[in-house]
């Protein structure tokens, strides 16, 4: 089931509102739990069983991993939580990379006349979102930063919570702990503050992301061979409005749909293609995940602390891990690895921040967005000969003009929407949209929610129920 199908929009949706608004207070987390769990069912089918058994292994292992009196040099409890997080490591590693381990394993046994079987294991959705949420649940209480749920309703609605179960944001336990008491305070207020949010996100995905999706699908799927200047700068254009657009409008919806639940998830996107050097893009840019590596992976190893080659270091772990944490692909490895040595090689010319000057601002703002786009040709590339042909048509201009193929996809309307999202790129790096819009009393903030709340709403509306609308990119991660 996806946010954007007619089933959860009419139907889904509004019968898990109204239960969680006329059950008793004490039940509304075992309503948002076991819609949760039909809500992945539908989509995951038996890989909820893989779901529940992970919930069960941590949830068993939390009260275990509390600080006590007695256990003052900590090593039972560390033995504890290297167990459970190793478990939950093997679990993601077993589903997600074994079958990219195996192929590698078995081209090498062919270069040597012999031969490997391939694993072929289907992608449980939502585990690379569901396992991190895991790690955070047991390295906090683990921590001592906060105690671990005894009631597993509690714990599995932290868990499978739907608005955040299959693409996150990444929301660490310490961040939602206090909201998941049985008796936390649910109002009409929060509905109506929610689904404008949602409503943005919707108009985001279902009139911008879809509607650039075949222009940018037939860019991709020219081959180096016949792709030209033009068809490569407007594929690599198009997926990075395309991308900003599916995941930021995913992550409004999920915020939206959170709030109208009475939860207050993290913020995922403050407008990262404002940044002016790749250090502030990664602020900005899927907040909760860097958030996530900075504190489990980056901190722990010692982060800047330990000098310049162990900052530098810790950098290149942190980026090797986000690389292969979006797939099991050497096309993420690479994109993660460039945006590793961006931030490296700003650090070290003192590029990390914001210059002082209007012309250099706007100079470093320009450089930093071309690189950012170079960044996602390997993302959505199939592999990296594709990347490295169109990276290489991007640097050579010609006058060969689209080729029919991406002239037809480009569109009318398609050319009108990509001119209206190009507004991202000058657009000032304050405010946010999404925060403006479900808090904000301004006058511009009440005009923009009316016409998100009417014109924007109808027309996505009749998109969702037209069906023209595509699964969300981050699905697949």
């Amino acid at each position: 089931m996806s946010f954007i199908s007619p089933l959860f929009v009419w139907y889904f949706l509004p019968a898990v509102l109204l239960a969680v608004l006329v059950c008793p207070r004490s039940w509304r987390n075992g309503v948002i739990a076991a819609a949760s769990l039909v809500f992945y069912a539908t989509g995951a089918g038996p890989y909820v069983l893989l779901l529940l058994g992970c919930m069960l292994v941590n949830f068993l292992a939390g009260p275990l991993l509390e600080p006590n009196e007695w256990d003052m040099r900590q090593t039972r409890r560390r033995r504890i939580l290297i167990g459970v997080v190793s478990f939950d490591v093997v679990m993601l590693v077993i589903w997600k990379y074994a079958g990219f381990a195996t192929q590698q394993i078995a081209a090498i046994a062919h270069l040597f006349g012999g031969g490997f079987p391939v694993a072929n294991l289907v992608l449980p959705i939502g585990i690379s979102f569901f396992t991190f949420h895991h790690i955070s649940y047991t390295v906090d209480i683990y921590r001592g930063e906060r105690h671990a749920l005894r009631n597993p309703v509690s714990f599995a609605a932290y868990i499978a919570m739907f608005p955040q179960l299959v693409a996150g944001p990444i929301v660490r336990y310490r961040e939602i702990a206090d909201q998941l008491p049985q008796q936390r305070l649910h109002r009409l207020d929060d509905i109506a503050a929610g689904f404008p949010r949602f409503a943005l996100g919707l108009c985001k995905k279902t009139i911008i992301a879809d509607t650039l999706s075949p222009m940018v699908e037939a860019c991709f799927a020219t081959p180096p061979s016949e792709m030209t200047f033009g068809t490569a700068w407007l594929g690599a254009v198009g997926y990075t409005l395309q991308l900003f657009f599916d995941f930021s409008g995913y992550s409004d919806m999920a915020i939206g749909l959170g709030r109208m639940f009475g939860f207050r998830l993290p913020e995922n996107f403050a407008r990262p293609y404002a940044s002016v050097t790749i250090t502030e893009f990664w602020r900005r840019w899927h907040m909760s995940l860097s958030r996530w590596f900075r504190d489990y992976v980056y901190i722990p190893l010692g982060g800047n602390r330990a000098g310049t080659g162990h900052t530098y270091r810790n950098l290149c772990i942190v980026f090797v891990l986000t690389g292969f944490w979006h797939g099991a692909q050497w096309t993420f490895l690479i994109w993660g690895l460039f945006h590793g040595a961006m931030l490296i090689i700003e650090r070290a010319f003192g590029f990390d921040t914001t210059p002082s000057g209007t012309a250099a601002r706007i100079a470093r703002r320009a450089l930093t967005l071309v690189l950012v786009v170079f960044g996602w040709v390997f993302f959505r590339s199939p592999d990296l000969g594709h990347a490295l042909g169109m990276l290489g048509h991007m640097l050579l201009p010609d006058f060969s003009g689209l080729g029919d193929v991406v002239d037809t996809a480009l569109t009318n309307q398609r050319l009108v929407v990509l001119l209206a999202a190009l507004a991202i790129f000058v657009l000032p790096s304050h405010p946010v949209t999404g925060p403006l819009l479900e808090s904000s009393r301004s006058k511009p903030a009440t005009a923009l929610r009316i016409g998100v709340m009417t014109v924007g709403l109808t027309y996505s509306a009749i998109l969702v129920a037209t069906g023209t609308f595509s699964p969300f990119l981050y699905y697949q991660f």
